[in-house]
């Protein structure tokens, strides 16, 4: 798939993305946001800068055309960001102040989104060059703000799970019993980036009793006949995210595993079939729970139901109790419920959904059954 941010009407894409951040801010009280090398950085400019000490910071202010400071080495780079025609782009040399640079551009009394990746060594400084103003972290004050996906993102985020599912009809195919839980992670990896990922960022495998560690760190453990097998990966397809879960057993399951595993699964159709514009991102969670509790297991669903995903595998909006946001087309997410029994096996089916005028869509379509593998 092209990618649009090379040419002219994708750059046209960013500038407005950049203004409609800025006008978000202003509605949301803010005199402004101060974004820091990171997803925010590449979602709004498509710039995407080395992360050190030197510090790389774009500035948006409704009204005002956005300013991007950047160490002077770097501006080249900056200069040829997809983004760089809506930018006045600053270079700042080694033994300047860059945050002095910077502060007569804030208002001194001002209140500032900042992006959660800053690194505290720039926010103190900031403070500290800019005494009368304050910062709050976007996920706090924007939450919204890549939470609903355009088109193109919606396109980007489905070929990088039909990308995940292809890794996982491969894995099932390959032996499991006799092998390390690492072995089976590094296929994983391996098959993900064979599919066109470019980034992996976890490729969690726990059998038999790791099963029952929602994030268990693959290791040297054996897998054996009997053993129920949680695997949960993703990561980065052409800058955006995939991330499921499948759950199968290595020869035939007993009838408390087929049972657990069913109620994962309805619980799991049950929240998928909640999602609907204007629904409180709670209520989708408080649906999985339901079923998992109507069964029995509620007090082994230990997480939330679901996060948003885009071009990070972990980001608004959070299905999760107390979560009031509500449901909005094009807004994108997981839902894996689970149940884990200490000690003995757990269970987890997660499919990457976006919401749509009409209810769900789902980017994750591998079979969801219980699988008996080899």
């Amino acid at each position: 798939m092209p990618d649009p941010y090379g040419a002219p009407e994708g750059s046209m894409v960013l500038a407005a993305r950049m203004e409609r951040a800025a006008v978000s801010a202003a509605e949301a009280g803010l005199a402004g946001l101060l974004v820091t090398p990171g997803p925010d950085l590449t979602w709004l400019t498509g710039y995407r800068p080395h992360t050190t000490e030197r510090l790389t910071a774009l500035l948006l202010v409704s009204g005002r055309r956005p300013q991007l400071l950047v160490p002077a080495l770097e501006a080249p780079d900056a200069e040829r960001a997809p983004g760089a025609h809506a930018l006045t782009i600053t270079g700042w040399t080694d033994g300047q102040d860059p945050y002095a640079a910077l502060a007569p551009l804030f208002d001194p009394r001002g209140r500032y989104g900042i992006s959660d990746s800053a690194w505290a060594l720039h926010l103190l400084a900031f403070q500290r060059a800019c005494p009368g103003v304050s910062f709050g972290a976007f996920t706090e004050l924007l939450p919204m703000l890549r939470a609903v996906k355009d088109a193109y993102e919606v396109e980007r985020l489905a070929a990088a799970g039909a990308a995940a599912d292809a890794a996982y009809e491969d894995i099932v195919s390959l032996r499991f019993a006799g092998r390390r839980e690492k072995d089976v992670a590094a296929d994983l990896a391996r098959l993900l980036r064979e599919h066109g990922h470019s980034r992996v960022d976890f490729t969690v495998v726990g059998a038999g009793a790791h099963s029952a560690n929602p994030h268990h760190d693959a290791g040297d453990q054996v897998i054996e006949n009997g053993d129920m097998v949680v695997m949960d990966f993703g990561g980065l397809m052409d800058g955006y995210g995939s991330d499921t879960t499948r759950t199968v057993h290595v020869g035939e399951p007993t009838a408390e595993e087929r049972k657990v595993h069913d109620v994962v699964r309805e619980a799991q159709q049950v929240a998928f079939e909640a999602v609907r514009p204007g629904v409180a991102c709670q209520e989708i969670d408080r649906a999985a729970r339901k079923v998992i509790r109507a069964a029995g297991y509620g007090e082994y669903f230990i997480h939330r139901t679901g996060h948003g995903i885009g071009v990070t595998t972990h980001e608004p909006p959070y299905l999760v109790e107390g979560e009031h946001l509500p449901l909005r087309p094009g807004m994108s997410f997981s839902i894996e419920p689970g149940i884990y029994l200490p000690g003995r096996f757990g269970v987890r089916v997660e499919d990457i959904v976006v919401c749509t005028e009409s209810g769900g869509r789902r980017l994750n379509n591998t079979d969801r059954g219980l699988l008996v593998v080899s």
